[in-house]
């Protein structure tokens, strides 16, 4: 039988990112009335505002339809602004709220605290070494 390290790499960061999808989904997200790509929306948006619904997408590996869905629901709550129109191209930026920047700033510790049980295993130099690998590779 094969020990775990032996197994595809693609099939263990399916399975942690499962759990860390589980975890800060029902704990924190649901309650909240947010979805998982939602809350990358935002935070995406927090790290380059202005973004457009592609941008988006591809950070939240979503359709850009779904994205779209998205934005829509961000924008309805009033977490998330777009212009009507923009002078140029179709692309409509988006930004977030004050009520937006204010949420994610809420909820942030709160993911952080769910990766942590996800990840306690692990010790903290582990962690950093681990977040190192994958920002090398991203």
């Amino acid at each position: 039988m094969d020990s775990p390290v032996d197994k595809p790499l693609g099939y263990l960061l399916n399975r942690v990112a499962g759990k860390l999808r589980t975890e800060v989904a029902t704990t924190l997200l649901d309650p909240l009335e947010l979805t998982l790509p939602g809350y990358v929306c935002m935070r995406a948006l927090s790290l380059a505002p202005g973004s457009s619904s592609a941008e988006l997408a591809r950070e939240a590996n979503v359709s850009p339809q779904a994205m779209n869905k998205v934005i829509h629901a961000l924008q309805r709550r009033g977490l998330v602004t777009r212009p009507a129109s923009v002078p140029s191209g179709r692309s409509l930026p988006a930004t977030l709220t004050r009520e937006g920047t204010t949420m994610l700033a809420r909820l942030d510790p709160k993911v952080a605290e769910a990766e942590d049980r996800v990840l306690a295993a692990l010790s903290e130099q582990d962690r950093r070494t681990l977040r190192q690998l994958l920002a090398a590779v991203d």
